[in-house]
């Protein structure tokens, strides 16, 4: 009778232990919920994303709870962008003169509202502290391991790595992102751009950037995005830069050019087919990672142009967001203010069943 005890009350530790382990097993980190909820919209929506979106937008400029995309639609985007250029120079605003304590604030506000954050990153260079912009020095050849100012650039990915860190609920918890690092390097506007360095040297810089950010910084709650420009028409010209599948996780494509030039409309789909169609043979995801047109002097373009991309099937049922660029209100805005033209336009398309704002994407999460 006494062993028959012992083996119940052991049998009852074991089944205790095992069903421990197992939902500890099934506990996700707020990355991988992150990932897992941008794989779970795609083919039921597609999320809608606007650059600064709560930092300002056509007449006002840092007004507690606004958006652009509230005014006209009565919701807020789903993704969030923000831009963290500058931060390596210890200043306190971003080269769009947004406040980093503002940024963080922001990123917060919208991941606890159930949004999604994005963050991308125009560095001042290291070596002269020109913008991104100034092509004039090779800089990529000096900051990648080897190069000259190879330490002096770690120190920069120091700060920003303390800064992506520090974006943290009051509860303690590190707040997910999409980090979007060395984008548009297939054109030539950029130090790291297809005329400023080699392919191997670009890869070599988004290692070392991916790699430093997580194994030194301890930033392990991001999903890292490869998005190319405009300047691809087959998969492998698209991965001529690409740093390997262990470092990305979203798929993606900035389009402006395509998207308001006429007659190059099926050129930007095209692409974005070649986007998805990798992105699905390696099991990631896939998105418009940065689009628009600046000012809206084609009203339609809302519905004529973008509408019509995400209108596509291939692209409706399989990339998870569309991101626009922001609203500064002393320089261009690309989504409308309320009394613009295009502001019926852009409302008729995130009306669509398919074009998710955040409210779609919470009720989702929440089924």
């Amino acid at each position: 009778m006494f062993d028959m005890q012992k083996s119940i009350i052991y049998t009852l530790l074991v089944f205790t232990f095992l069903s421990c382990a197992s939902e500890k097993e099934n506990i996700q980190t707020p990355v991988e919920e992150l990932l897992k909820t941008l794989e779970a919209v795609k083919g039921n929506g597609v999320l809608f994303g606007h650059q600064d979106t709560y930092a300002y937008g056509y007449y006002w400029n840092n007004v507690e709870g606004q958006s652009d995309v509230k005014r006209v639609t009565g919701d807020y985007p789903a993704v969030f962008g923000w831009e963290l250029g500058g931060l390596e120079k210890g200043v306190k605003a971003n080269l769009d003169t947004v406040y980093f304590d503002d940024i963080r604030r922001y990123a917060i506000t919208a991941h606890q509202q159930g949004g999604i954050n994005t963050i991308s990153w125009h560095p001042f260079s290291v070596i002269n502290r020109v913008d991104s912009w100034n092509t004039e020095t090779r800089v990529v050849e000096k900051i990648i391991p080897g190069g000259a100012y190879h330490e002096a650039f770690k120190k920069d990915l120091d700060v920003l790595g303390d800064y992506l860190n520090s974006i943290v609920t009051a509860e303690g918890e590190k707040v997910p992102f999409i980090f979007r690092p060395w984008h548009e390097m297939d054109g030539t506007w950029f130090w790291w751009g297809r005329t400023s360095c080699t392919s191997e040297e670009f890869k070599a810089l988004f290692r070392l950037t991916v790699d430093y950010l997580r194994n030194e910084k301890g930033v392990d709650q991001m999903l890292v995005a490869y998005s190319p420009d405009r300047n691809f028409t087959t998969t492998e010209e698209y991965l001529t830069w690409y740093p390997g599948d262990e470092y990305v996780e979203v798929i993606g494509m900035d389009n402006y050019y395509d998207l308001y030039t006429d007659g190059l409309l099926g050129e930007a789909i095209k692409k974005l087919h070649i986007v998805i169609d990798y992105a699905n043979e390696t099991g990631k995801v896939s998105a418009l990672t940065e689009t628009g047109f600046e000012n809206l002097p084609d009203s339609t373009w809302y519905m004529s142009k973008l509408g019509a991309v995400l209108a596509d099937k291939k692209v409706a049922d399989n990339i998870s967001y569309a991101l626009v660029w922001r609203n500064d209100p002393l320089k261009h805005f690309f989504f409308p203010y309320p009394e613009h033209p295009s502001a019926p336009y852009a409302k008729e398309m995130l009306a669509r069943e398919n074009v998710w704002l955040l409210k779609d994407l919470t009720g989702f999460k929440n089924r």
